[in-house]
Parts: C-alpha cells; structure tokens; sequence
C-alpha cells in the first residue's frame, strides 16, 4: 500500500469551455465574463491526468464549495 501513497495523479474539472483568438485573449481585462459552451445544469468534465474519468456536479456544503461524481466514464478499448 505504500507504493500508491506517492503515486501522484493531477485532477481537474472543467465547467465548460470556448475558443477564443489569442488577440481577444489578450485584450480581456479583470472582470470579463467568458462564455463556455455549457449551461448551469450540464455535467462537469473531471479529468485525472489530462484524461477525462468521470462527469459531476457542484455541491455547496457549509460554505465549502464539492464536486460530486455523478457518472463515471467508461473509456472503450
């Protein structure tokens, strides 16, 4: 069991994303509001490694703001 206590794994959620040139990018300042081809109830993307693993959603439990997996995501061989 001591091998996978430093097996390090690097997670991500993603709440949607967009494409965007580099010059409108580089223009945005603090404030700017980005939209993302996803909706307020759509699924969150969660990624282990830059591979994606499972699909949640956003809980707020006493002021902590959760991820809770709602699917997992079987990848076909």
């Amino acid at each position: 069991m001591n091998t996978l206590e430093i097996i390090e794994v690097d997670i991500s959620v993603e709440l949607g994303a967009t494409i965007l040139p580099i010059h409108h990018l580089l223009r945005l300042g603090r404030g700017a509001v980005i939209e993302l081809d996803s909706f307020e109830n759509d699924p969150m993307r969660i990624y282990a490694n830059n591979t994606l693993i499972a699909k949640g959603e956003i809980s707020v439990d006493d002021g902590q703001l959760n991820v809770v997996v709602t699917e997992k995501v079987i990848k076909a061989v």
